[in-house]
Formats: structure tokens, C-alpha cells, sequence
């Protein structure tokens, strides 16, 4: 019998933010942030435009915003490079941008991923066996996708110039599959990737497979990851939201729990996580496994 990672949830710490990663660099936790632009704009965003940023989460502080116009972003550190992958268009795009910088101030840009007639949309990436690995969520077209949304995946020896692995390295055509975040764990030899699947009833709950060669993928016997529920992710645990965001938080629809990313910190699994109502009135939320990730994503199945 699998004894289920148990998820300690914090509560809600901002509105209108979903797309979010946790990451180190050097000592500080940082939490990389898509701030949102247009219907859906971020509560703070002082511009027309979405843009990327950084956040360090103890000290309150943001680095200067940068890829203005760009949407689902992601990131990841290694060696003094941080690296941020996102689309130039929304809804989706056939092109994935990255971004590099060893300062988080100064940044160059490249075309990682051009699919013609592709829709792409969030990514994740991580070191994998040999080189790096990206999971890429699409939308389009239907004979490549199926039902809507799929992830297929992208390798590079240096996690700045890319190609799309074979397309038999995918997950999963034949139900709703989005917003993935990927680990790889070398003691086992597994990729780990958590992801969203819709269940009956406009649900939307995170879900973890795993697999050695991105092809045949094997589910968690105790999926969900995590279930939302009012009780737990509408507590407040950042105490500078206003009456009137705790007031929404408080009378809002929780049908969803996703866009899951999580990095380790000083021994433990730091997660991030969206709630809302899967229809663009969504909340960040924080929680924590009191272990590190290695234990944490194999919990799931030993």
C-alpha cells in the first residue's frame, strides 16, 4: 500500500497570478512570475502588456520586468544561468521563445522551438538523462493533439537550443492533459511530470505519471497529487492582500487546482499552485512536503 505524500497547503497568497515557478538561485528563493496582461491583466500591472519577472519571496522585492508580450512562462537555474522559456502570443503560438541572463536584470533571447501551425502554451523544463528536457503543452492541430491539450517534448545539450523529440514521446491524446512541470530523478532513472486533467463535473486536478523514455507512461495509483477544496486553499497566508482581495478569495469558485511547479529549499518541497474557477478568476496558492523532492515524487508510487 502507497502511503500518499502528505501536502501541507498555506493558503493563497496573491490574485490573478498562475503561471508561476519556484526556483534557487545562489541562497535566495525566488518565485518566477508571468504577470498577466489584457482581460485577465494582473491586479498590479501597471502596463498594457504582460511581462516576466522575479520575485525574491522573503525580502518582497522584483527584478525589472522584461519579454513584454510574452505569456506562460516558465524557469530554470543551473550553473549562474537562469533560463525562462514563454509564448509571444495568447491564446498559444507556434513559437517558444528562451531567455537567459546571469543577473536576472539583462537578458538575451532566442527562437528555442518553431512549430508551423502548432498552438503552444505552457512549458517545463528540467536536466534530464542526457542534456535537458522540455515538456511543451499544444492545443493544435487536431491530428497531432487529439483531444486538447497534449505534451510533447523538446531535448538540448545546453537548455538554449532545442529540437523536438520524436513524436512518440507525448502525453496524452486521448483526454485533457495541460500545464505540466517535469523532473528527473537519476537514482531511479524516471522523468516525473505533474500535469492537469479535467475530471467529470468542470474539475481540474493535477495528476503525476512517470516514465524512462517519455513514451509509455505509468500513473500514480493515488492521483490526484492534490483535490481542491475551499477549506484549504482559500485560507490566506499573505497577509498584505486587501479586504476587498480577501473578499474574493472568500466568495470565489474552486473547481481547479493547477499549474503546479516546485523546486526544493533547504530540505523540503516548496509548490506553487493556481485555484479558481479554470475560466481565468484564479489565485496563487503555496504549500509544502516536509521532504525533499526525490522522496516527494516517487511517494507517489512506492
Amino acid at each position: 500500500m502507497i502511503n500518499k505524500p502528505y501536502i501541507r497547503r498555506l493558503g493563497t497568497i496573491d490574485v490573478d497570478l498562475v503561471e508561476t515557478t519556484p526556483l534557487v538561485i545562489g541562497d535566495t528563493l525566488y518565485r518566477f512570475e508571468y504577470i498577466r496582461g489584457g482581460k485577465q491583466k494582473y491586479w498590479d500591472n501597471q502596463t498594457d502588456n504582460s511581462y516576466f519577472r522575479f520575485k525574491d519571496v522573503f525580502h518582497n522585492t522584483v527584478t525589472p520586468s522584461f519579454a513584454a508580450g510574452y505569456h506562460f512562462g516558465s524557469a530554470f537555474h543551473e550553473n549562474g544561468v537562469t533560463y525562462v522559456y514563454g509564448v509571444n502570443d495568447h491564446p498559444g503560438s507556434d513559437t517558444i521563445s528562451v531567455f537567459r541572463s546571469t543577473d536576472l536584470e539583462h537578458w538575451e533571447s532566442k527562437v528555442a522551438l518553431h512549430l508551423p501551425g502548432w498552438q503552444l502554451f505552457n512549458t517545463s523544463v528540467c536536466r534530464g538523462k542526457d542534456g535537458y528536457v522540455m515538456a511543451f503543452e499544444m492545443g493544435a492541430p487536431s491530428e497531432e493533439c487529439g483531444v486538447p491539450f497534449t505534451m510533447y517534448f523538446a531535448l538540448s545539450d545546453d537548455a538554449w537550443n532545442w529540437t523536438m523529440a520524436s513524436k512518440e514521446c507525448v502525453h496524452s491524446k486521448d483526454r485533457y492533459t495541460a500545464c505540466p512541470v517535469i523532473r528527473y530523478l537519476p537514482e531511479d532513472d524516471y522523468y516525473y511530470m505533474i500535469y492537469l486533467e479535467q475530471i467529470p463535473a468542470w474539475g481540474f486536478v493535477p495528476y503525476i505519471a512517470r516514465s524512462h523514455n517519455l513514451k509509455e507512461w505509468e500513473l500514480s495509483p493515488v492521483n490526484p497529487v492534490i483535490m481542491f477544496d475551499d477549506a484549504e486553499d482559500k485560507k490566506i497566508a499573505n497577509f498584505n492582500l486587501t479586504r476587498e482581495q480577501q473578499k474574493r478569495i472568500e466568495e470565489a469558485l474552486d473547481v481547479n487546482n493547477s499549474d503546479v511547479d516546485l523546486c526544493e529549499y533547504k530540505g523540503r518541497t516548496l509548490i506553487n499552485y493556481s485555484w479558481g474557477n479554470q475560466m481565468g478568476v484564479e489565485h496563487l496558492a503555496e504549500a509544502v512536503y516536509d521532504g525533499p523532492l526525490s522522496d516527494f515524487l516517487r511517494g507517489f508510487f512506492e
